[in-house]
C-alpha cells in the first residue's frame, strides 16, 4: 500500500510547490548560535589585544602607565576620537565613507570659540559647535544621497572646503578660550568619581549609539543599506533618505567631539582634528566594522579607539618616535582588514 504524498501548498501565482526540506544545518538555532560565538570571539579578541598591551604599559613603566592620572588621561584622550567614531561607524556599516570627519571637527571648534560666540558663553559655544556639525553632515548627505555623488569625492571636497575655512576664520591663530564654565569641566576638581566629564559625555554617546543600532528600527535599515542598496528599496526602506540621517549624525558627533576638544585643549584652532578621519576608520575596521557595509559594532569601535590611544601613550610614556608609533599602527590595520577577508570568506 503506498503511502499517501505530502500535501502540496498553493503559492501566489496558483501554481502548487512541495513543501521545504528542513535541514538541521539550516535550522534557525544553529545559524544564530554561529554569528553568536563569531561576534563574541572577535570581541574576547579586542579585550584580549587591549589587556595585552594594559600589560606591556604595565611592565614598561610600571609607576607612570597604571597611575590613576595616567589611566583617566587615556581615557579622557578615548572620548574626543571615540565620540567621531560612533558616527563614523553608522556611516561605515551602511556602505558609506567620511573623510571630513578632522576637518569638520575643526571647523566647529574654530567657529565655537570666535569672540563673537564665546560672548553668549557655555551653551552659545556649544550649540555653535553642533550647529556646525549637523550643517555640514547635511551638506554630505545631500552630496551622497541626493547629488548621488561618490561617499569618497562628496567627503574629500568637506574636508578641504572646511579645512580652509576654518584656517580663514582663524587667521592661521589660536583662539583662546575664556568662558570659565567651559574650562571647568575640564578640571580635576569637577571629575565625577574620579571619572573626567567628558568621558561621561563619551559612554553616554556610545550608549546611545549602541541601542540606536541594536534596538532600533534605524539600526536595522542602516545595516540593510549597507548590506544590499537595491534589497533594502525593494523592501520599502528610503535609502536616500537613510544615508542622509546617517551623514548628519557623523555630523552631529563631530559636533560634539569638537566640543570636548575645545574644553580639553582650552582653545579652538585650524589643526584641530589633524588626521581624526584615518584614526576613525582605522578604529573603526579594528573592531570589525567592514568597509564593504553591512556589519558593524558600536562595542569593538570603542575597543579599537582604546587600543588605538593605549599604544600612543605606551609609545609616549617610552620617549619612542611617532615614524615608529605609525608604523604600529599601519601593521594593525593590515592584520585587522587580514582578518576581516578571512571571515568573510568562511561565511
Amino acid at each position: 500500500m503506498t503511502q499517501p504524498a505530502s500535501p502540496a501548498r498553493e503559492d501566489g501565482a496558483g501554481t502548487t510547490a512541495a513543501p521545504p526540506e528542513k535541514s538541521p544545518e539550516a535550522s534557525p538555532k544553529t545559524v544564530p548560535a554561529k554569528r553568536l560565538v563569531r561576534w563574541d570571539g572577535r570581541t574576547l579578541t579586542l579585550v584580549g589585544v587591549l589587556a595585552a598591551l594594559a600589560l606591556v604599559g604595565a611592565i614598561t613603566k610600571p609607576d607612570q602607565f597604571i597611575a590613576t592620572s595616567n589611566l583617566q588621561l587615556i581615557l579622557t584622550q578615548s572620548s574626543v576620537i571615540g565620540v567621531v567614531v560612533v558616527g563614523v561607524t553608522f556611516v561605515i556599516i551602511s556602505g558609506g565613507i567620511d573623510l571630513s570627519v578632522g576637518a569638520i571637527v575643526a571647523l566647529a571648534s574654530v567657529w565655537a570659540t570666535t569672540v563673537a560666540t564665546q560672548e553668549y558663553g557655555f551653551w552659545g559655544i556649544l550649540f555653535t559647535a553642533l550647529l556646525v556639525g549637523l550643517a555640514c553632515g547635511l551638506i554630505n548627505g545631500v552630496l551622497v544621497a541626493y547629488g548621488r555623488l561618490v561617499p569618497f569625492i562628496a567627503t574629500l571636497a568637506m574636508l578641504a572646503s572646511a579645512r580652509g575655512l576654518a584656517l580663514q576664520i582663524t587667521d592661521g591663530q589660536t583662539q583662546i578660550v575664556s568662558v570659565k564654565s567651559v574650562l571647568d569641566l575640564g578640571r580635576r576638581e569637577n571629575y565625577v568619581l574620579g571619572i573626567p566629564p567628558l568621558v561621561i559625555v563619551f559612554l553616554a554617546v556610545v550608549v546611545v549609539g549602541w541601542l540606536l543600532l541594536n534596538r532600533t528600527t534605524f539600526g536595522r535599515r542602516s545595516v540593510a543599506v549597507g548590506s544590499n542598496p537595491e534589497a533594502a528599496r525593494l523592501a520599502g526602506i528610503d535609502v536616500r533618505r537613510q544615508r542622509l540621517y546617517l551623514y548628519l549624525l557623523s555630523g552631529l558627533c563631530c559636533g560634539i567631539a569638537a566640543f570636548l576638544l575645545v574644553v580639553l585643549v582650552g582653545s579652538g584652532q585650524s589643526t584641530n582634528g589633524n588626521l581624526y578621519e584615518l584614526d576613525a576608520i582605522a578604529a573603526a575596521i579594528i573592531g570589525g566594522t567592514l568597509l564593504s557595509g553591512g556589519r558593524g559594532t558600536i562595542v569593538g569601535s570603542v575597543l579599537g579607539v582604546l587600543i588605538f590611544t593605549t599604544i600612543n601613550n605606551i609609545f609616549a610614556l617610552n620617549n619612542l618616535q611617532t615614524d615608529v608609533q605609525q608604523i604600529a599602527k599601519g601593521a594593525i590595520i593590515v592584520i585587522a582588514v587580514l582578518v576581516q577577508r578571512r571571515d568573510a570568506r568562511d561565511t
